[in-house]
């Protein structure tokens, strides 16, 4: 169930990054993708604590047909959508395979970076109970109070996407977020209560630059007739090195001090800022294309 549950997430948010092209004009889309980020990290903000509520009232049958009724309803408002139907071309029978990415150098640096953002991610994920236990003697509760945190830290960076990305540009705005990435991991090696929550908070703002950047990207640098297959692509190269990391560094902590592992992938954000270009990119809200 769960592995349908993560095909079922990929396919609609590859969807719904190729439709968001399609129906928004190209100069909103970095604000558009922002606020849909600050609507998904408030509502994993808000909806744990109101299903756990709902579940102590109404117990948990009635919470799971509640939930699937929202996603009836979700797509129920999807069918409402108009879109241009594009004109029906004449399929080859045998489709040359084409590039796995466009060829922009910016968008491929973009991904790389957001990739390599998502491995040390992962990496970060896995150590967080152990610098709850080990390094802040605190209970695994805790643990939910640096998740709030950081989703505090998303929903801010989700609201000021669009107007970040006009003023620092593209690979600015992605090098700036690769910063506070690194800084708030290697917050986390210190073992004070004060640090551990500042870096969650940085983590938390700096992470979802370099995607909702390379999500943009390929928005604006997709042929219209290939922006489903790309936007799936960009999706799994993006998400997957998270979930390997997860497990990888579910092991280096077992057999690592956590502060070393945090230490070497704070270290990684000034690598990643470089891997961006950062300064060598145009303002976004430019005319379409490949350019660096």
């Amino acid at each position: 169930m769960l592995a349908l549950y993560g095909v079922c997430g990929t396919v609609h948010d590859a969807a719904g990054t190729a439709l968001a092209a399609t129906a928004l004009d190209p100069h909103l889309l970095g604000t558009f993708n922002g606020q849909r980020l600050t609507a998904n990290e408030g509502m994993k903000l808000l909806a744990p604590l109101t299903g756990a509520a709902l579940f102590t009232w109404y117990g948990g049958p009635a919470v799971a047909l509640l939930d699937a009724l929202t996603f009836l309803c979700a797509a129920a408002l999807y069918t409402l959508l108009r879109t241009p139907d594009p004109l029906p071309e004449p399929r080859p029978r045998h489709r040359p395979r084409g590039p796995l990415l466009p060829p922009s150098p910016t968008l491929r640096a973009l991904v790389t970076a957001g990739a390599c953002t998502m491995l040390l991610a992962g990496v970060n994920g896995a150590s967080l109970y152990a610098v709850v236990d080990a390094g802040l003697g605190r209970a695994p509760s805790w643990a939910g109070v640096l998740y709030a945190v950081q989703g505090a830290g998303s929903v801010a960076t989700g609201l000021a996407a669009g107007t970040l990305l006009r003023r620092l540009g593209e690979r600015g705005f992605a090098a700036g977020g690769c910063a506070l990435f690194g800084l708030g991991v290697a917050a986390r090696a210190l073992p004070s209560d004060a640090p551990v929550p500042a870096g969650s908070l940085l983590i938390g703002a700096g992470l979802p630059c370099v995607l909702i950047t390379a999500l943009t990207a390929v928005q604006r640098e997709t042929p219209a007739d290939r922006l489903g297959v790309t936007a799936g692509r960009v999706h799994t190269l993006l998400y997957a090195p998270n979930a390997v990391a997860l497990v990888a560094g579910a092991g280096l902590v077992a057999v690592t001090d956590h502060r070393v592992l945090l230490a070497l992938i704070g270290g990684g954000g000034p690598g990643l800022r470089r891997r961006t270009g950062a300064g060598a990119g145009r303002p976004f809200g430019g005319s379409g294309g490949s350019s660096a």
